[in-house]
């Protein structure tokens, strides 16, 4: 070989380059490292930069989440929270006070639901009939009706939910505090996984995976929506066998001849060895990504069978195959945010619920029947619900603005009692009035659930010691939890 100066450093050949590893590959195997992140952290201060599984706080009952998280604000009043006071005076004027976001559309004339509700299961939770396939779970699942954000608009409470404050951009989000404070079980896969839709990116964009101030090995990897789902796993056909041989060899020449000239540069090293974890995750995750080898009668559980449900259903298929191979926390986003039902919510409302139902249903009868309920903690909701009035007029076209005054989630598995429901709005669905549960009380409950307590989960940056809930008013929602706080825990 040559022993001219090459005209490439060995980063440059390694972006440029289509040997095989492929840029997703390498952008793993470097954030593994550290070389993206902004610089290296101070010593004693933060947990090593890398993924590898670390020991929680105490005795975690959830091991793994799956965030199925509903942009644009579920209508709690149609789906989970059923009002018969709402009912009994629709069209009459509302006696309170509304903050609404749209003015020139606002209206206080109440608007009941359209749609019947129904109680389900030995646990009797009444449920919507647009979620028929959601009715069937509910003695798994533990609904929260007593939501309050404060805020009415979908960027600052969504924030507030992924970030720990209402509105502040460039912090880490719930994700990213999980990865750093417990790596992954995996180390062929990345921690933190997203699940784009093919219509785009959610409000509030990149946002909703960030690091923030952490290093970009905590951020969330974003999966393609459609296949192949990652780029760049395979070197392409001209570059197979032979001209992927010599590729690698003369990698292995740039290897040796660089750490020649720069003696003692562990860096390096230690990313030379990483080549082999770099092959296994080509492998690993072709193969958890391929839904194709999938029972038949589990594709038709999620839905797989049916257009309008197959798409959210391959992805939440993948998401349990993720979790199922040791992957620490996966989300699911929709495009823009197909749950802000301004108007037509006749028609708006049933087609975002027949998209997303059977699928977030299987995927928690799925967990259930394989063992993995129990371990993984299963989230679906929204940043903020909707008022109880109409926007518009009493119609067809009617529909209802933002409110994040009290709306409802649902949480599943991961030591979450099911079959039970949790706090209430008052009587028409306007405010959260009884067991009031916080996006900081969220956080501190997955926290508790994963085996942390958010008052001792720090990253040093920024001249000081940063947490996910920062000092704000926070408490684990003993109340929905099957062992009380302090239970079984093992201090570490």
């Amino acid at each position: 070989m040559s022993t001219e100066p090459l005209p490439h450093s060995r980063r440059d050949f390694l972006a440029s380059s289509a040997f095989g590893v492929g840029a997703f590959a390498l952008a793993h195997l470097l954030r593994q490292d550290g070389l993206l992140a902004a610089g290296p952290p101070k010593p004693g201060e933060n947990l090593p930069l890398d993924l590898r599984p670390r020991p929680p706080h105490h005795a975690p009952k959830a091991t793994a989440m799956i965030s199925l998280f509903m942009h644009g604000g579920p209508s709690h009043v149609d789906l989970f929270d059923p009002k018969p006071e709402l009912s009994k005076h629709h069209g009459k004027d509302y006696g309170g006070d509304v903050a609404f976001s749209f003015v020139n559309r606002a209206s206080k004339k109440l608007l009941g639901s359209p749609w019947k509700f129904a109680k389900h299961g030995q646990c009797g939770t009444d449920v919507s009939e647009l979620l028929p396939e959601t009715a069937r779970m509910v003695d798994d699942l533990c609904v929260i009706r007593s939501m309050h954000t404060g805020h009415n608009g979908h960027e600052v409470s969504i924030r507030y939910f992924h970030g720990g404050i209402a509105g502040i951009t460039g912090r880490p989000t719930l994700g990213s505090w999980v990865v750093y404070a417990l790596g992954s079980e995996s180390q062929e896969l990345p921690a933190y996984m997203v699940l784009s839709d093919p219509a785009g990116h959610p409000v509030d964009g990149t946002h909703n995976w960030s690091s923030g101030f952490m290093p970009p090995t905590y951020q969330g990897t974003v999966l393609r929506p459609q296949e192949p789902r990652i780029l760049n796993l395979d070197p392409p056909p001209h570059l197979r066998g032979e001209a992927q041989a010599r590729n690698l060899q003369f990698l292995d020449a740039l290897n040796r001849r660089h750490v020649a000239s720069h003696p003692g540069e562990t860096d390096l090293e230690a990313r030379i060895r990483t080549y082999e974890l770099a092959a296994s995750m080509q492998t690993a995750a072709k193969e958890a990504l391929d839904v194709s080898g999938e029972p038949e009668y589990i594709k038709r559980l999620y839905g797989l069978d049916q257009d309008a449900t197959r798409e959210y259903g391959t992805r939440c298929l993948i998401a349990r195959r993720l979790v199922e191979r040791g992957v620490r926390f996966v989300q699911l986003f929709l495009g823009g945010q197909p749950w802000d039902n301004h108007s037509a919510i006749k028609t708006t409302l049933p087609e975002i619920c027949r998209r997303t139902d059977r699928p977030a249903a299987a995927l928690v009868a799925d967990l259930k029947q394989r063992g993995l309920l129990d371990t993984t903690l299963v989230h679906w909701g929204g940043e903020i619900g909707r008022l109880p009035v109409s926007e518009g007029t009493l119609d067809d076209n009617a529909g209802r603005d933002h409110n994040g005054q009290g709306f409802s989630i649902w949480l599943a598995g991961g030591g979450i009692k099911g079959g039970m429901i949790h706090g209430a709005t008052d009587e028409v669905g306007h405010r959260a009035a009884d067991g009031i549960v916080t996006p900081n009380d969220f956080q501190a409950t997955v926290l508790h659930q994963l085996g942390l307590e958010h008052t001792r989960l720090a990253y040093h940056a920024n001249g000081r010691a940063q947490q996910l809930i920062d000092g704000r008013p926070a408490r684990v929602v003993g109340e929905i939890l099957a062992s009380p706080p302090g239970a079984d825990q093992v201090s570490k």
